[in-house]
């Protein structure tokens, strides 16, 4: 066999290999289900469910795939079989709901950086979060109201999910204080936004909680740029998804991120100094 012919053969198996698998994510019923977030086992590949339900991603069938979204069972799935991916819904327990009357006559915002240079970057397919720890002065101001937070949007509305995680045994992120996905969207522009989440009647634990962002892989929130090669004048397409969170880089031993499916500790370069960057988020207490 020729040299031209095996390198022929070497470029189908690649194409074959890593070609894009679609599919669709359904419930029981066979109705679709949006912004499901879909990670390739154990690397840092990963996409969303369109609303429609449909997704694609460049991956080898021989990958597996991890679909996880708030009310459902998270799902292993090889991607040779991944063309209709069924998940089923979580059942929760009822608990008896104790309503407290707010006075929301006071307002504490926590997680402000003294001297902060916020930065721009697209933090690609994974979730950093932030730790807010539990202080005793927060006694008298112990809902959190609103989550505020700020991006560098370069489109007209961007949309993302916020999470909102306990702290496990090790002291990694762990279960998700939401019954359900809480999907915000942001205006274009530098922007500091506020969400109301009054009505989560959600309160600081007192062992803390991390509060992050998910970057939503999907098409309304695609960003295309034309890159041409001066040299071969050859273009490519440049692929981001907005919007983008600013950070802070900040010196922390609790700075985690979710990626191919598992929380990992962030590390720096520098073993002495544990900094690492940390998504520009802040909370306004209430009473």
């Amino acid at each position: 066999m020729s040299k031209n012919s095996l390198w022929i053969l070497f470029i189908l198996w690649n194409f074959y290999a890593f070609a894009q698998t679609k599919g669709v994510v359904v419930d029981e019923f066979g109705k679709p289900i949006p912004y499901v977030n879909i990670w390739v086992e154990n690397e840092n590949i990963a996409t969303t469910s369109e609303e429609n339900g449909e997704f694609s991603i460049a991956v080898s069938e021989n990958k597996n795939l991890i679909f996880s979204i708030l009310g459902f069972e998270k799902k292993t799935v090889n991607a040779a079989n991944a063309k209709q991916v069924t998940m089923s819904a979580v059942s929760f327990v009822l608990t008896e709901v104790v309503v407290s009357r707010r006075k929301q006559t006071k307002e504490l915002e926590i997680g402000k950086i003294p001297n902060a240079i916020f930065e721009s970057f697209d933090n690609g397919p994974r979730i950093d979060v932030k730790y807010f720890p539990y202080l005793a002065s927060y006694k008298k101001t112990k809902y959190i109201k609103k989550v505020i937070l700020l991006t560098d949007n370069r489109i007209e509305k961007a949309t993302i999910k916020i999470h909102f995680y306990g702290v496990d045994d090790r002291g990694f992120p762990g279960d998700e204080l939401l019954k359900k996905e809480f999907i915000v969207s942001v205006d274009k522009g530098v922007l500091k936004t506020r969400f109301d989440v009054t009505d989560f009647n959600l309160v600081v634990p007192k062992n803390g909680l991390f509060v992050g962002v998910e970057k939503l892989l999907i098409d309304k929130n695609k960003i295309e740029k034309t890159n041409t090669n001066t040299n071969t004048k050859q273009t490519s397409i440049q692929k981001k998804f907005a919007p983008f969170v600013l950070y802070n880089f900040v010196e922390s031993d609790l700075l985690f991120t979710f990626s191919g499916g598992k929380w990992s500790r962030q590390s720096n370069e520098d073993s002495s100094k544990n900094k690492a960057y940390e998504p520009a988020i802040n909370l306004l207490l209430t009473n």
